[in-house]
């Protein structure tokens, strides 16, 4: 998820809807709450540029499954305009999947072996009405399906995409 901006109950929610069904959480920053909060407690969380907690870090490098992610908000990629500094800094970290938020923008794009998404707002979405988070779900083979959801934890059916990927040697 990202850029919840202040929400507290609708971060809570889903947070509890889905953590016991992921291995990983993510939120890519604009959330405005403290990193220790009950909210954010168990997310990978990359410090926005409406965030001014102490100790938030602009990255996050992990791995789930075999894959490599980077999580940033964007905000310091230009993610407004262009992928190609996130797709450079993913390259350097050697992530096949990058997740950023901060243009309150749905989108995922597969680009040269890499996937991007944006799971768009939570709170103020721009390019449609509903307020969304994304989940991507993947097995061994690498057959990756992410699908987007209503922050009232319905999917939305318009948007999903399957594609694959390979995990990092």
């Amino acid at each position: 998820m990202s850029d919840s901006h202040g929400l507290k109950e609708e971060v809570l929610d889903i947070k509890k809807r889905h953590e016991h069904e992921v291995d990983a959480m993510i939120h890519c920053g604009d959330s405005e709450l403290p990193l220790e909060s009950e909210e954010l407690a168990g997310f990978y969380y990359a410090k926005g540029n409406c965030d001014f907690e102490p100790g938030m870090e602009n990255e996050q490098v992990f791995n789930v499954g075999g894959v490599t992610f980077l999580v940033v908000h964007g905000h310091l990629h230009q993610v407004k305009s262009t992928l190609m500094p996130l797709s450079y800094r993913a390259e350097e970290v050697g992530a096949q999947i990058a997740c950023f938020g901060h243009s309150h923008i749905v989108g995922a794009e597969k680009v040269s072996g890499k996937l991007f998404i944006n799971p768009g707002s939570s709170r103020l979405p721009r390019d449609r009405e509903e307020p969304t988070y994304a989940i991507l779900e993947w097995s061994d083979e690498q057959d990756m399906h992410l699908q987007y959801f209503h922050v009232n934890g319905k999917p939305m059916s318009d948007l999903q995409m399957t594609t694959s990927i390979a995990a990092k040697e």
